[in-house]
């Protein structure tokens, strides 16, 4: 185990990405604390990973702040709720983009004036 650094301000390291033993062992050496809302096990969560952290990575806090992980993502933040988007049905018409051009002889009587 690493001892930190005894200064008032530590910087909260990127913890997004890491597995959650990772994530306890980081904060750990770098003078903070983690907290995890969505897992009341977060001691024993060992293979899951953080998918947002708060305050940021970078950001300067007081020794010992709480760090706020989250392993799951939030409503509207993405984890493929997408569902399957193909065949459409009914068809799109064929053509594509060739149906939105006009022949190559016929000019639009705008564009001779």
């Amino acid at each position: 185990m690493r001892i930190p650094r005894k200064t008032p301000e530590v910087r909260v390291p990127r913890l997004v990405g890491l597995m959650a033993v990772d994530a306890r062992e980081t904060a750990e050496a770098r003078g903070v604390l983690l907290a995890a809302p969505d897992r009341p096990d977060f001691d024993l969560t060992v293979v899951d990973y953080v998918v947002r952290q708060y305050p940021p990575a970078g950001s300067e806090v007081p020794r010992g702040a709480v760090v706020t992980v989250w392993f799951d993502l939030g409503e509207g933040e993405g984890g493929g709720g997408a569902g399957v988007r193909e065949p459409r049905l009914p068809q799109p018409p064929p053509g594509g983009l060739q149906r939105e051009l006009a022949p190559p002889g016929d000019i639009p009587c705008m564009l001779l004036r």
